[in-house]
């Protein structure tokens, strides 16, 4: 499953398999049309009109947050608004909006309903947690790939994330949120070596 996945750096993914989905792109370098394209938050390294323009057609799927809806123009695709705690049939793809958001910061607000998501792919879940810290509502997640943000700052820092996996047990996780805006890789070998479980540490593409 993880030589499915690329890593464009920072928060930025795409799976590929029976479809080709996109997470978060940013800085992409990539121009296959996606199936799906999948939105955590408005933030401007997570919702990039530009990189959007390059890889959606009429037949895209865009699940977004209700605050991107009046910053799309000039999409082409169908956009669905998502919320946390709900779960979207997309193109016979079962997709699972989680709670994503800071406790003790105020960067990603809970009260905003950004999103992490599930994607239920050929009997595997890949979670991929969105800008957070490591809340309440995500401990206990049930998934296979378990995409994780790791630097600090603006989410959760290494040791907690790993603090998360190791109670979550994904069968592996792959961290992100580094090597760009902040975060090294340092961070990732660190979250690394305190996970309890496999971590598979991704080339930026």
């Amino acid at each position: 499953m993880v030589e499915k996945i690329k890593w464009f750096g920072h928060a930025s993914f795409k799976i590929t398999g029976w479809k080709v989905i996109y997470i978060d792109p940013w800085k992409i370098q990539d121009e296959d049309e996606a199936d799906i394209v999948l939105i955590s938050h408005p933030h401007y390294d997570h919702f990039s009109l530009e990189d959007l323009k390059k890889i959606t057609g009429h037949e895209t799927d865009i699940l977004i947050t209700p605050d991107c809806q009046s910053k799309l123009r000039d999409i082409n695709g169908k956009v669905t608004l998502v919320e946390p705690g709900k779960k979207y049939s997309i193109k016979d793809i079962i997709i699972e909006t989680t709670h994503s958001y800071n406790i003790n910061k105020r960067f990603h607000p809970k009260e905003n309903d950004w999103v992490g998501f599930i994607i239920n792919l050929n009997n595997r879940k890949i979670f991929y947690a969105g800008d957070t810290d490591n809340v309440p509502e995500i401990k206990n997640l049930k998934v296979d790939v378990a995409l994780i943000p790791i630097s600090g700052t603006y989410v959760m820092d290494a040791k907690e994330a790993a603090e998360l996996v190791n109670e979550m047990k994904p069968k592996i996780a792959i961290p992100y949120h580094y090597g760009d805006i902040v975060g090294t890789e340092q961070d990732a070998l660190k979250f690394k070596k305190l996970a309890k479980i496999p971590v598979e540490i991704l080339k930026k593409q």
